[in-house]
């Protein structure tokens, strides 16, 4: 019982470092009007376009460095009027960058370095993880394994409890 005491006392109080860490994130946005969070020089953008399609699709989330050192080759996220753009870097001199979308045939209008967000280092399939979740076999293997933590876990500590009742009456 105190096993399971300790297990309830670390969950709830990681449930409540996250909490604050997701409204710090939240004020970020809401309270401090900044367009995008900065968390320990990091942000995510979800993609809503396919000009990235070779490599990124349409609702992939992405996790971009806050830098301005990029480098050809590179995949940026850039603020392009009051848009956050994701394009590759094609050509890049010491004043201007110029970036093209994977999927498109004409390059961007150039940018400077001020405009550069950062640079793409993770790219989170969400497109792929829907499509495989949705699968009839996927769903039916995730509910026999809740299934079974259920009773591996949770019924373990009723049968000991009960056991025990059992032993001391």
């Amino acid at each position: 019982m105190k096993q399971l005491n300790k297990k309830i006392d670390f969950i709830s109080v990681l449930l409540i470092i996250i909490l604050i860490i997701v409204c710090y994130l939240y004020a970020q946005l809401k309270i401090f009007k900044k367009p995008y969070i900065n968390c320990l020089g990091f942000t995510v953008f979800q993609v809503v376009t396919g000009s990235m399609t070779e490599t990124i699709q349409i609702n992939d989330i992405i996790i971009v460095k806050l830098t301005n050192d990029v480098h050809e080759n590179d995949i940026i996220t850039y603020k392009s009027d009051d848009n956050f753009v994701t394009h590759r870097v094609i050509k890049e001199d010491e004043n201007q960058i110029i970036t093209k979308g994977d999927a498109n045939n004409t390059e961007d209008e150039p940018i400077t370095k001020d405009d550069v967000v950062g640079k793409v280092i993770f790219i989170v399939p969400i497109a792929m993880i829907i499509s495989i979740l949705s699968m009839p076999e996927v769903i039916i293997a995730i509910i026999i394994t809740i299934i079974a933590i259920y009773f591996l876990f949770i019924k373990k500590e009723d049968v000991k409890l009960r056991f025990k009742r059992g032993k001391n009456d």
